[in-house]
């Protein structure tokens, strides 16, 4: 799965080759998934920051096949595990089996040693094999009897949850929501994209769509050690804490996002950059990845169930009021080693996004 990867150094990537192979990945996708760019971006930026994704949205809107088609363009070991009622935590991450020819216990792997897990319908199976996947999704290793085994780099878990029907169901706890970094939803084509995606149906003249890969398992490790080198302005580091912070004082949430919460609008918000062909975050990057990465982090209170409120809606207006950074000054970029200037942090001064962020 990942021998090569190991056997042979990550070559270092700049950040406009990440920007133009994810440009890449995200055409290649395209190619299947129509009209839904906004929503397979922050799939794959989910991916490139090292973390996992929920898709949650209606039956027959393309969850499980983004699935397939990122794997197949990443090159990477894809698995896909349905999840029922009676699914068993030791058929995620697998048990020892005694070999009768050797007289010995031996560990066989379960599905969860893999760079792309699918969790089809996570929420149909009880939370006791729901939370087999926490110590996976957080520190990247299984324990079975006493022994620890890691998960090989890259490993990610996009999981699809139906949120209409309950019948049957385990809804996630919030910790187990709160290891997702995003959570992403497509919603209905449009007519004429809807129409676009039977053209191509008729075109391919079979079901199954087959997708030229992009990157290996490899590169794609290079792409998401070379985002830690985007630069993160103490304003826009400072900006999204108030934004966390506001979820946590707003009158209709109960509980608000953790700090978890801020940590993965950071991540997100740096992928985001990339993708844009940036190695800076700017509020806007913030703003494009919030509703994902906090909107299942935070409780509401239950009168605002009975009222069907929306956490998104709440999650987008705290984006609104929350005063944008401007600064004076040339600002300083701690996330660039030892404070860089912006030239050294792969930055262009004289850029319009940047002059705007920054009058003097």
């Amino acid at each position: 799965m990942s021998e090569a990867t190991e056997a042979q150094p990550t070559r270092a990537m700049s950040l406009n080759d990440v920007s133009a192979a994810a440009q890449r990945v995200l055409d290649q996708v395209g190619t299947v998934i129509v009209g839904k760019r906004d929503s397979l971006e922050l799939v794959l930026a989910g991916i490139l920051a090292g973390g996992h994704v929920l898709l949650e949205d209606f039956p027959g809107l393309a969850k499980t096949l983004t699935a397939r088609c990122f794997a197949q363009t990443l090159g990477i070991d894809f698995r896909r595990v349905q999840f029922t009622p009676d699914l068993l935590p030791a058929d995620l991450t697998g048990s020892f089996l005694y070999d009768q020819k050797n007289g010995e216990f031996s560990f066989r792997a379960g599905p969860v040693f893999t760079n792309l897990m699918l969790a089809d319908e996570i929420n149909r199976t009880p939370p006791k094999t729901q939370a087999a996947l926490l110590e996976a999704m957080q520190e990247k290793q299984v324990s079975v009897e006493g022994t620890t085994y890691t998960l090989d780099a890259p490993f990610h878990v996009l999981a699809t949850a139906n949120p209409i029907e309950y019948e049957g169901t385990y809804p996630l706890p919030e910790a187990q929501l709160d290891r997702f970094l995003l959570r992403v939803s497509f919603g209905y084509p449009t007519p004429d994209e809807e129409w676009t995606v039977l053209q191509r149906r008729l075109a391919r003249r079979r079901e199954e769509a087959t997708l030229e890969q992009v990157v290996d398992a490899r590169t794609l490790v290079a792409m998401q050690a070379a985002l830690e080198d985007v630069a993160v302005e103490d304003s826009i580091g400072r900006y999204i804490v108030n934004i966390v912070a506001a979820t946590r004082a707003h009158s209709m949430v109960q509980v608000g996002a953790s700090p978890r919460g801020s940590l993965a609008l950071l991540l997100a918000a740096r992928a985001r950059a990339v993708l844009s062909g940036r190695g800076y975050v700017i509020p806007e990057d913030v703003k494009g990845v919030a509703v994902a990465a906090l909107t299942h982090r935070i409780s509401l209170k239950p009168e605002m169930w009975l009222r069907r409120v929306d956490p998104a809606q709440i999650v987008a207006e705290i984006c609104e009021s929350t005063p944008v950074p401007a600064s004076e000054r040339l600002p300083t970029y701690t996330g660039a080693p030892g404070g860089a200037a912006p030239a050294q942090a792969g930055i262009d001064p004289n850029s319009p996004v940047y002059k705007y962020q920054n009058p003097r």
